[in-house]
């Protein structure tokens, strides 16, 4: 039985950004073990790495690749860091951080927070390597003159030490950041990225917005499978306004969570439709239950990452999640968590 439930509302009394950072230290004084005993028809293997099962942590949590190990062993398949830019940078004036408790959503407007990629290039490359893939994504800095070459240096300073590297152009909360998805600049970019890389170096990973326009995924697409992109994760945060209930519903930001999930919905299934099963799909945005990652891979993820879940859900989720999947798994009739992908 999780504790979890009990300790919540305590949690919920403290500043957001100041619990998340008690949760970052608990987990370096006392990482505990788990995840073992999952079925191997949670495995799969995306861009040449094998995921133990398709339940990843997203971007965001662990900012400066403190605790990745950690995470793992709470039964995530995979841990992605950051996001990390080329150097620290403080972000977005505080507060920044808000539960939005009864839409059991976030919205954040950190900006890139992070002790910048040298600071966290030393701890990943100490880590061990054994427990599951660790991606590390790379964003430029607020104030850079050139955002692309940022991405390059990125890709060329953090590979030695990323599983795979996960470019970042969709967060809301770097000004102009998300110009970056027009074709234009996209395939400046891509180009830039792949001059970077080498033939030995990781998978890159591309992560979007489902904030696009009726033509866009086509076009990103058709980008990165131009470019060699491995996969595209769909998506991140939104600055839309579904129907919203809690005080702090105008705060400006990104928003997760619950309210995100049909519109990540609908924006996995636009790239799925565009893809053809070309590029696989890691399916994001308001993933809180073992039905709610079956139904992604179900629409063509072959991976999902959660975050904004946990905050209300406790760390026990990713293994909750997983175990649910073998469930359906048995009940579908699917040998492979592979054979479900895009089956809807």
């Amino acid at each position: 039985m999780s504790l979890y439930p009990l300790l919540r509302p305590l949690i919920f009394r403290l500043d957001a950004e100041r619990a998340h950072g008690l949760t970052i230290a608990a987990l370096k004084a006392n990482p505990r073990r788990a995840g073992a005993g999952l079925p191997s028809a949670l495995a799969s293997t995306i861009a040449g790495l094998r995921f133990p099962n398709p339940v990843g942590l997203a971007a965001g949590f662990d900012k400066d690749a403190e605790v990745p190990e950690a995470l793992l062993r709470l039964g995530f398949g995979f841990v992605e860091v950051g996001t990390l830019t080329p150097r620290p940078q403080s972000g977005n004036a505080r507060p920044r951080l808000f539960r939005l408790v009864e839409d059991r959503a976030i919205i954040n407007r950190h900006g890139f927070n992070n002790r910048g990629q040298e600071d966290a290039l030393r701890r990943l490359a100490r880590r061990s390597r054994q427990n599951g893939p660790v991606g590390v994504n790379i964003g430029a800095n607020k104030d850079s003159a050139d955002r692309i070459a940022d991405y390059a240096e990125g890709v060329r300073r953090m590979a030695p030490v990323a599983d795979y590297l996960t470019i970042n152009i969709s967060s809301p909360n770097t000004p102009g950041l998300r110009q970056l998805q027009d074709e234009g600049a996209l395939r400046d970019l891509l180009s830039a990225v792949r001059q970077a890389r080498t033939a030995s170096g990781p998978p890159v990973f591309l992560k979007l917005a489902p904030d696009l326009g009726a033509d866009e995924p086509g076009q990103i697409v058709r980008a990165a499978i131009d470019h060699g992109v491995d996969a595209l994760i769909v998506s991140n945060t939104t600055i839309s306004r579904p129907p919203l209930h809690s005080p702090h519903a105008a705060e400006a930001g990104g928003l997760s969570g619950e309210p995100l999930k049909p519109l990540a919905l609908e924006a996995l299934r636009r790239f799925r439709s565009e893809t053809g099963g070309q590029l696989p799909l890691i399916g994001v945005g308001g993933i809180a239950s073992a039905d709610d990652a079956w139904q992604r891979i179900r629409a063509g993820a072959s991976l999902v990452q959660l975050y904004s879940a946990l905050v209300y859900e406790g760390p026990g989720l990713a293994l909750r999640i997983a175990r649910g999947l073998a469930d359906r798994l048995h009940e579908h009739g699917f040998a492979t968590i592979a054979e479900a992908v895009g089956s809807e």
